[in-house]
């Protein structure tokens, strides 16, 4: 009875895989996006200060 659940236990879920990585990349993609605004951000503070 224990190994029975302890195979399932181990099962892979490609699905609930799939959706953490899709979720996992667009949290990736709105941070550099965000740091890309700081950047220019930054650069436009350089610009306009001289």
């Amino acid at each position: 009875m224990s190994n029975s659940s302890k195979k399932n236990n181990n099962k892979f879920d490609f699905k609930k895989r799939k959706e953490n990585t899709v979720n996992s990349l667009f949290e990736v993609e709105y941070f550099l996006g965000n740091l890309k605004n700081i950047f220019n951000g930054i650069k436009l503070y350089e610009i306009l200060k001289k």
